[in-house]
């Protein structure tokens, strides 16, 4: 045969595998690609449920105590989903990235920034917020305590702050050491915490109005200690400066 003959030849039986392939897989793939009901509908109900083809789906959140049930899409995060759906504006959006601490609520007691996570990974879990921290008209500690040593000026990050506080607190009484802890198998306790290790225990909360030294003193309070007086802060400043 001509070397002409066997190069059409070899051309000629590419051409008609290449094509075959193409309309096979082609065949398999379209009725998924065009059909995406049938995609949603060979999932399990369990996929089926929060899956993003879908929109928004059912979500029943845990917080401060009561149930509530939102229709969220998934993308959708703990902070947008409590100030945006639930209208609970006490947390508050700083940065939204996870920088300022601004949206700290608490979730099985644990601080989180709810900017940061999704609603629809909290489910069946305990979220608390600023609003469900008081008793009727007791205060919580922590908040009587903020109160008391002047621990905010304009208030943005005060109920971060707080939430943070309250974490803190448990996270002392459970012996967690923090960076700082010099004997990390007998971290300190309560009434021997030291206000270093209470600025790098909130060092994810950040305060642009600068009144750490009222929440240092609020926090020196909540854990039983004696902080000290407005006045004396003001001369420790005075000397400092």
């Amino acid at each position: 045969m001509p070397s002409d003959s066997r190069k059409s030849l070899g051309t000629s039986r590419r051409r008609f595998l290449g094509q075959a392939l193409t309309a096979a897989g082609t065949a398999i793939v379209a009725p998924k690609v065009l059909d995406p009901n049938s995609a949603i509908a060979a999932q399990p109900p369990s996929a089926n449920r929060h899956s993003p083809l879908q929109g928004e789906t059912p979500v029943t959140l845990t917080i401060n105590g009561q149930t509530h049930r939102v229709n969220i899409e998934p993308r959708v995060t703990l902070l947008d989903a409590l100030r945006e759906r639930l209208n609970l504006t006490g947390t508050k959006k700083g940065c939204d990235h996870g920088q300022c601490g601004a949206c700290t609520v608490l979730v099985d007691g644990d601080r989180i920034y709810s900017c940061l996570t999704l609603a629809i990974m909290q489910e069946g879990r305990s979220i608390t917020t600023i609003e469900g921290l008081a008793t009727g008209a007791q205060l919580h500690p922590v908040q009587a305590a903020f109160i008391e040593n002047d621990g905010f000026q304009c208030g943005y990050c005060t109920p971060g702050q707080i939430c943070a506080a309250i974490a803190l607190l448990d996270e002392v009484k459970r012996g967690c050491a923090s960076a700082v802890t010099v004997d990390l198998p007998q971290p300190p306790e309560s009434q021997t915490l030291s206000e270093a290790e209470i600025k790098e225990r909130l060092s994810g909360n950040l305060c642009r109005c600068s009144a750490y030294n009222g929440i240092v003193a609020a926090i020196q309070q909540a854990l039983g200690q004696t902080p000290p007086s407005p006045a004396a802060m003001i001369l420790v400043q005075e000397v400092a400066g």
